[in-house]
């Protein structure tokens, strides 16, 4: 009987590795008092391990992967900020120069788009070694709301400003004489690009706030939701400011073709646009001891 009782406690369908609080692999039974003992504690173990409250991200960086990263040195954190740099600020660059130099081909659409995948790429593969943040506003933005620490920004931020002088000066000697095409300036006045720098940066603020740092967020698509949201925004502002969101877009191309116009907008404009966009997503952030109105996890996680 006692057999009989201990066969038929086994559940009639088993539970899947897609199944919300299994484990990842499915335990056989033998049928044995120790082993169902075994394999409950087995259950509770990848339970603990695998649910998504456990899985907590590195602050100030762009979930890629569902499992904590391994400890990563400063060396190597500013070693991949400097890489990820150097290839989004090459790639966004160089689409605008020969955008010039083939008097319009790429259009508006073209260099969104090539910057837009930049930073796809970049975030995917970066991401889980520096947290990719290849913009100073980010980086300030994220040490402010203490998602980073204050100690580590002078690195990243002389990483991301010397990949981007490296990359210009890359740039203006291949494409020499079109290096004037790949520096940001207002077409307008300098108060319609103020606005739309801070506007657009606060966009992209509040979008990488949400996937970095809320673990509601599909974390998964963090490359995607930021990549679209830089794609966006240079289709708002491009024609009028270049869409930098940035100030090291603007910052190498302007050392590299000596034309420092209107600078301070790109400068000022994306850090106070990406505290503010930071600080709205942080606002309407639902508590994470609110447990009434925290939502159903809908997350590729599981």
């Amino acid at each position: 009987m006692a057999d009989n009782d201990d066969t038929t406690s086994i559940p009639s369908t088993p539970a899947t590795p897609g199944t919300p609080g299994a484990p990842l692999f499915g335990l056989q039974a033998n049928g044995g008092r120790s082993s169902n003992n075994h394999k409950r504690s087995m259950l509770s173990a990848c339970h603990k391990c695998f649910t998504v409250e456990s899985w907590a991200l590195e602050e100030g960086a762009l979930p890629s992967c569902a499992m904590p990263p391994p400890p990563v040195s400063l060396f190597r954190k500013v070693g991949a900020e400097f890489v990820g740099t150097l290839m989004l600020i090459f790639a966004g660059t160089a689409t605008a120069i020969v955008n010039q130099k083939t008097h319009g081909s790429e259009t508006l659409i073209g260099c969104a788009a090539s910057t837009g995948l930049a930073v796809m790429i970049v975030i995917l593969s970066t991401g889980h070694i520096s947290g990719a943040h290849l913009n100073p506003a980010v980086t300030i933005a994220f040490a402010a709301l203490k998602h980073f620490p204050w100690t580590q920004v002078p690195m990243y931020i002389g990483a991301q400003v010397l990949a981007s002088i490296s990359a210009s000066f890359a740039l203006k000697v291949i494409f020499h004489p079109f290096m004037g095409g790949g520096v940001t300036a207002p077409s307008g006045s300098y108060a319609q690009a103020f606005a739309l720098e801070f506007i657009i940066s606060f966009n992209l603020m509040f979008v990488v706030t949400a996937v970095a740092t809320d673990t509601r967020a599909v974390g998964e698509l963090a490359g995607i939701a930021v990549g679209a949201t830089v794609m966006l925004n240079i289709l708002i502002a491009g024609k009028n400011t270049g869409g930098s969101m940035n100030p090291v877009r603007t910052l190498g191309p302007a050392i590299a073709a000596n034309n420092y116009r209107a600078i301070w907008v790109y400068i000022v404009g994306p850090i106070l646009g990406a505290l503010c966009g930071a600080g709205a997503y942080t606002a309407v952030k639902i508590p994470d001891d609110d447990e009434h109105a925290r939502p159903q996890v809908r997350s590729f996680r599981r």
